[in-house]
Formats: C-alpha cells, structure tokens, sequence
C-alpha cells in the first residue's frame, strides 16, 4: 500500500484544519487528516500542515482532475514529497457532473490524468483515487496505491474489497453525528446528505445497494441517513465506523457533521485508538 495511514484518520472540509488542530489530531493518535473540498493543485495547505506536525499523514480528498492539471499537481506534489516523506497520499478524483462546465467521460479523462502523472514521477503508491462504481475502483487498484470511497456504506467497502483484492488501499469515508437523540442526529446529518442527493453519481451508486427512489427523494429517508451518517453515543458511533474495517477497508475516514466537531475527535478517540 505504500503509505502507512494507520485505522482511523479525519475527513473535513480543508478550511476547518488549522495547525493547532492537526496537532491536536496527532496527539490523539488519528493516522491522517484528509483534505475535502476538492483543495487546489498547488497543495499549500496539505504543505503548511505537515510543516506543523511530526508524525500524522495528511491525504487530499480529492484534487479535482477538472480543477487543477497533471503537471502543476506533480509539481505540488515532489515539493512535499521531498520535504516530508512519505507523509502525504495525492487523492484525485473527477469530481461531479453537474458541477462542471467541460466533462467528457470520467473514466477516460481519469486515465489521461493518470498517464500524465506518471510521465510527471508521481509513483503509483503516492496517489489514490476516489472510485465508486466498479470500473473506477479496478482502476484505482491497477494504477494507484488505491481506492477512496466516499458516502458509501460498509456493504459498498466489502464489494470494493473484492474487487480490489488484497492489497491495494481502501480508505472509505464515514459520515458521523455524534447525538444521542435519533431525531436530532438525523436534523443534523441531513444538511450535509441532501446535497448529495442531487448528484448521480451518488444516486446511481445507492441505487446499486439496493436504496431506492423512496429513499433518495428529498432530503433522504430515515434509512438511508442512518447508514450514510452514523450517530448515537461514543461507541455507537464507534462500531459504525469499525463496521467499515470489518468489511474490508484499510482507513476509515471520518467526517464529523457535528457544529463543533474538536469534542467528537475527542471522545471517538477514547473508543477507537
């Protein structure tokens, strides 16, 4: 697999990691930090994190292929490289469709970027990339340290392992609320689930694991929002992440919907490090 991200590391949003909470992740033992919201090609932030910490990895979830080109990434990418080996895993993904003006096929335009990446020096075990259909997840397994699933369920980790077979990375994110009141966990996870539920790449792909259009309407059904985005207490929380590792995943992710999410960290760590 390459790099070493431990079980369990953090999923958010880049604007909510500053460096005294990276450093604070690290001393709660947690494996990596992984960059959200498609974090720009020249890899400053993923930079200025490492720069501020000793052990922790830290992971981009993901550059959008459509966003930033193979040889400024690259570039990004042997500056860090250099600086804090084998300390940072380059995710890449294509993004949405609906989110962008100029789309030919994902998958192709994922192995032009692929090609040009390794004609960069970007090595195989240095990147991962986020698969959800089947095809995706091979090519993530073929041609990268492996595959970053995102709002999938465990069932979807134990179809991506058998794809993948033993070996290749599979870093699955976990949606969690830490609340012990069902009907406020599920208020909670809801203002982040909905915006998914637009996107077809995540429809087509709940749809394949047996949710249905019942499901998918509006802001989600309560089915489909337990699975998507965990909550109850500490260690409910906890087995709902492990759920992932049992089904196959190397490293769950963790994104915290929670208003503040410093506390969660915390008292996930207790249970699950």
């Amino acid at each position: 697999m390459g790099i070493e991200l431990g079980r369990i590391g953090i999923w958010q949003h880049e604007s909510v990691f500053t460096l005294q909470l990276a450093r604070e992740l690290e001393e709660l033992g947690y494996g990596a930090i992984w960059l959200g919201g498609s974090p720009s090609g020249d890899l400053t932030k993923a930079e200025e994190l490492l720069d501020a910490t000793k052990t922790i990895k830290v992971a981009t979830g993901i550059v959008n292929i459509w966003q930033d080109d193979a040889a400024t990434v690259a570039e990004s990418y042997k500056r860090i490289e250099a600086k804090h080996p084998g300390r940072f895993l380059l995710g890449i993904g294509a993004g949405h469709r609906e989110h962008t003006a100029e789309f030919k096929k994902p998958y192709t335009a994922l192995v032009e970027y692929l090609d040009a990446l390794d004609e960069a020096g970007v090595p195989v075990e240095g990147r991962a990339l986020a698969a959800l259909g089947p095809k995706v997840i091979k090519l993530a397994g073929d041609r990268t340290a492996g595959a970053h699933p995102y709002l999938m369920t465990p069932e979807h980790t134990r179809q991506a392992r058998e794809i993948l077979g033993e070996g290749p990375l599979l870093a699955p994110e976990q949606k969690v609320v830490l609340e012990a009141d069902p009907a406020k966990a599920r208020e909670i996870a809801r203002g982040t689930v909905k915006f998914y539920l637009g996107l077809v790449n995540y429809t087509n792909s709940l749809r394949k694991l047996g949710f249905t259009d019942e499901d998918l309407t509006g802001e989600g059904s309560d089915r489909l929002v337990d699975l998507l985005a965990v909550h109850g207490d500490a260690e409910t929380v906890a087995r709902g992440v492990t759920a992932h590792v049992e089904a196959g995943a190397d490293h769950v992710n963790i994104q915290v919907l929670n208003q503040d999410p410093l506390p969660v960290y915390r008292a996930l760590a207790a249970v699950l490090l």
